[in-house]
């Protein structure tokens, strides 16, 4: 007997060719309701664009690196200082944090001591920092807010950890399940701009950035920060805002904008930079670049379908750094944008050209 074929088979197999694919970052596909497409033809540039191979995001440090949650337990005391007696040395005798003894006790650089002085020393868990050891890791390990870990030990701008630093962990962190640690840490972006970067030594100098995508920095070495001023900001892609800085409609907040572009746009750098974070592992924006810039600007890219630098990438204002996607939480092909001054995030339409 002879085998017949269903005509409607080569058919859907036919038109199954012609259906285009997009190029995401690595994960679960999340789910985004309905959306009408905004593609239109490429551009010569956006063409040019999709001539640049994707690159695989090697694993970030936090993840690379793991963290045990060792911390030691300081009481609260007091300490009289003797002769010969630095404030490093004194920390390191009694397990607590030099920083933040010093702020405990109103001491600036350069922390100078004296034979006498009684100082107080703060209670609570201290964590010994060891090499490649990143801020987000330690939260994570603890289950704690990498924020809260900042302000208690009131860590500022490089935001890079110092191999043999002990910082204090907050609250009643204790050690916890891998489960209960998921549940009580969430990245964000302001956890990989403060937390993202490993431990060095004291005497080590961050990495420079490289000129190429193709000279990967390992995920242990810490970036050195740019300190050349960004000037004017450049819009990273010509198209549609659909959802403006603040509180929307639902009273959730925006920290950037959003701009409707058709996918695969080509996305520029606002400005001069270091690529700070490639990857996606903030879920609801999908793929995402991270750059930073002098004076302590930073901006955000997400919802990216193709990645075109790496971590460590010296980049150019304007240099195409991905494509837009609609991947992540997504409502449609689109551009989440950011611009940050410092933590703080603030409006992006402020700082860019008027259009």
């Amino acid at each position: 007997m002879t085998n017949r074929i269903p005509l409607a088979l080569p058919l859907a197999i036919a038109l199954a060719g012609c259906i285009p694919s997009i190029d995401r970052p690595a994960g679960p596909p999340q789910p985004r309701p309905d959306r009408t497409d905004v593609r239109a033809p490429p551009r010569p540039d956006q063409r040019a664009a999709d001539d640049v191979e994707q690159l695989p995001a090697p694993r970030p440090a936090w993840e690379s690196r793991g963290v045990a949650a060792d911390a030691r337990q300081v009481a609260e005391q007091s300490y009289v200082v003797r002769s010969g007696d630095s404030l490093r040395a004194i920390a390191e005798r009694i397990g607590a944090g030099s920083e933040v003894i010093a702020r405990a006790n109103g001491l600036s650089a350069p922390f100078v001591i004296y034979a006498g002085q009684r100082l107080r020393i703060p209670g609570g868990q201290y964590h010994l920092v060891r090499s490649g050891q990143t801020g987000i890791a330690i939260a994570r390990a603890y289950g704690v807010e990498w924020s809260s870990i900042v302000s208690a030990n009131d860590l500022s701008e490089p935001y890079i950890l110092r191999t043999g630093q002990r910082i204090l962990i907050p609250g009643d962190a204790r050690p916890r399940s891998a489960a209960e640690r998921a549940a009580a840490f969430r990245l964000d972006i302001d956890d990989i701009i403060t937390g993202g970067e490993p431990a060095i030594a004291e005497n080590q100098a961050p990495a420079k950035p490289a000129a190429t995508p193709r000279r990967v920095l390992p995920a242990t070495a810490a970036l050195a920060a740019p300190t050349s001023s960004p000037g004017l900001f450049l819009w990273p892609v010509d198209g549609r805002i659909v959802s403006r800085f603040g509180a929307g409609a639902s009273g959730e907040r925006n920290n950037g904008i959003k701009i409707a572009v058709p996918v695969e746009t080509p996305v520029k750098a606002a400005a001069d930079g270091t690529v700070a974070y490639v990857g996606d592992g903030i879920a609801a924006l999908g793929g995402l670049v991270i750059v930073r810039h002098g004076e302590n600007w930073t901006s955000v890219y997400g919802h990216a379908s193709k990645l075109l630098v790496q971590r460590g990438q010296a980049v150019k204002k304007g240099q195409t750094i991905a494509l837009s996607g609609d991947t992540g939480f997504a409502d449609r092909p689109e551009l989440h944008f950011e611009l940050r001054k410092g933590r703080a995030p603030v409006d992006p339409t402020a700082q860019l050209p008027k259009r």
